[in-house]
């Protein structure tokens, strides 16, 4: 893994306490050692970036990994919010939902996200949802983010 991609963090927005916790020991199994910060929604998602109700700051560079069913603002909404925000609409977003919805995956696209990834395709331990992380960053640059 190059440099920059050892120093992004992964801002994991997932409301289901079993799937983050596979998807970190997935990242930990893998030997990924990247921080994986955790929102629980959408509104925990958007005052982590913005580090907004005492929550700290997530500063550039970072992945974000978006569940779409998610309470108080889904993925899709928040994906939305990014895209409209100076600052923020440059992430790197990959969806990853038990949604199967093509409507959803229509709009997750039209939203300029980096992937869709059903999560049983991704496997019960996530291993091939690393394998795909692992290789995104051996391959891909990311730009730095404009403050």
């Amino acid at each position: 893994m190059n440099e920059q991609m050892s120093q992004v963090k992964i801002l994991l927005l997932e409301d289901d306490d079993g799937d983050a916790k596979a998807i970190s020991r997935a990242f930990k199994k893998a030997k990924i050692a990247n921080p994986i910060i955790r929102a629980v929604d959408g509104i925990d998602g958007l005052e982590i970036l913005k580090g907004e109700n005492g929550k700290e700051k997530l500063e550039p560079p970072y992945v974000l990994l978006v569940d779409i069913n998610m309470p108080r603002m889904d993925g899709l909404e928040f994906i939305e919010h990014l895209r409209q925000d100076e600052q923020l609409k440059q992430s790197v977003i990959f969806i990853l939902s038990t949604s199967k919805n093509e409507e959803d995956k229509h709009k997750a696209y039209e939203l300029n996200v980096a992937g869709y990834i059903y999560k049983e395709t991704a496997g019960s331990d996530f291993l091939n949802l690393v394998d795909l992380m692992k290789m995104y960053w051996r391959i891909v640059e990311l730009p730095k983010i404009r403050q």
